[in-house]
């Protein structure tokens, strides 16, 4: 099994972290900027959209991060991350896509500007909505643990969390302005931390 992509890559971390919870040991190739290029017709025909992660299982390819922890997990067997009953998968899946589709999108602007330093994102008023809107997103997770007072989908940790972990880890390094205080997302982020897989692959990362 391989696992294509850079570390530093938020979506690589999320695969790494659900290899850790697995107990899987995946050979890594380091893609994207600064490492093997992904613009290469043999990296495009594993993946068109030119983005890491890509995994390949034997003969099997696939990309997009969050179906590739949903695959894995399920390869595994292991349903106490993904579970098989309708409801309950459906809990994780609707807060892992959440994670990918709003949660990823609302810090995209802030992170551009203030991390990589982006001379193309630094509109002052298009930062402060950027900031505005990503503390807005992690007011929602802190408002869904205070619900739970463990994890994102109750006292079970499951997939969810490795996603949302890699992202509010992010937050919570990124050089802000201003960061509300959250005592729902501290708590939340000391559980993760007794987790190896978010101390190797989110605590340290912005």
């Amino acid at each position: 099994m391989k696992i294509l992509g850079k570390t530093s890559s938020i979506n690589v971390r999320k695969v790494l972290w659900t290899c850790a919870e697995l107990g899987l040991d995946p050979q890594q190739e380091e893609f994207g900027s600064g490492f093997k290029s992904t613009e290469t017709p043999e990296f495009l025909a594993l993946n068109p959209n030119a983005m890491v992660p890509v995994l390949q299982d034997g003969d099997f390819v696939l990309w997009e991060s969050n179906s590739i922890c949903r695959y894995l997990a399920a390869r595994e067997q292991r349903l106490d991350l993904l579970p098989a009953a309708p409801r309950e998968r459906a809990r994780v899946e609707q807060w892992m896509d959440w994670q990918a589709g709003e949660f990823n999108n609302a810090w995209r602007y802030a992170f551009m500007s203030l991390v990589r330093q982006s001379p193309q994102h630094q509109d002052p008023a298009l930062l402060a909505a950027g900031v505005a809107n990503w503390h807005r997103h992690v007011g929602i997770l802190a408002q869904a643990l205070a619900k739970t007072g463990a994890f994102v989908c109750g006292e079970q940790f499951t997939l969810a969390d490795v996603v949302l972990g890699v992202s509010v880890q992010r937050w919570r390094m990124a050089p802000l302005p201003e960061r509300p205080h959250w005592p729902e997302i501290e708590a939340y982020c000391e559980r993760l931390a007794q987790r190896p897989g978010f101390a190797n692959f989110a605590l340290n990362f912005v």
